[in-house]
């Protein structure tokens, strides 16, 4: 399904997210990792931009709405060689939907370059039930709240960054507590 925006709510939920990933988007080439129909790619010159979505058909869209982006499907993107290649790694309530978080990052932090952050938006644990609420009655995504494998807390990604190479720089909640923005960086291994 293209980028799961199914519920009323959902497009101004991805608003918010992208406002609050916008001030770290501002140098260096930036990988959209989960980017659906591409809405990122509007804060971002085409030159420094590459979205990836496992989604054929939210790929299909992004690559319509922004001819002058790139747009890779998770096969095309596997099958070229990235590492060390980006300087900025957004991820907008993507964390979630992984089926091994630590896994996942360990294998994004090959991606980054020297000096690079990972920004991951996500929601709080604490709305997991008004979420799946929501789903329900169609204000949110039916298929997102479905596919949620694990809601990650402040504590937990602390957790999951110190197993997988990173820090936490900066970290917030927004949209009244409901969402976290976290901006991990790599720890330069000691020569």
């Amino acid at each position: 399904m293209a980028d799961q925006l199914t519920g009323l709510l959902s497009p101004f939920l991805r608003s918010r997210r992208i406002a609050a990933v916008t001030p770290f988007l501002d140098q260096g080439r930036l990988l959209d990792i989960g980017c659906g129909t591409g809405m990122l790619a509007r804060h971002v010159d085409s030159t420094r931009y590459l979205g990836v979505d496992s989604d054929e058909e939210s790929i299909a869209i992004a690559r319509k709405l922004f001819p002058a982006h790139r747009f890779l499907t998770t096969a095309e993107f596997a099958q070229s060689r990235n590492e060390n290649e980006f300087d900025r790694i957004v991820g907008l309530a993507v964390i979630e939907h992984v089926d091994d978080p630590q896994k996942w990052l360990a294998w994004v932090r090959t991606l980054l370059k020297s000096g690079g952050q990972l920004v991951l938006t996500t929601p709080h644990p604490s709305v997991r039930g008004f979420h799946e609420l929501g789903a329900r009655v169609g204000l949110f995504s039916r298929e997102g709240a479905m596919e949620h494998h694990e809601l990650i807390n402040r504590g937990r990604m602390i957790q999951l960054a110190e197993t997988s190479g990173f820090r936490i720089r900066h970290f917030r909640r927004f949209l009244s507590g409901c969402n976290q923005l976290f901006v991990l960086e790599p720890v330069e291994e000691a020569q």
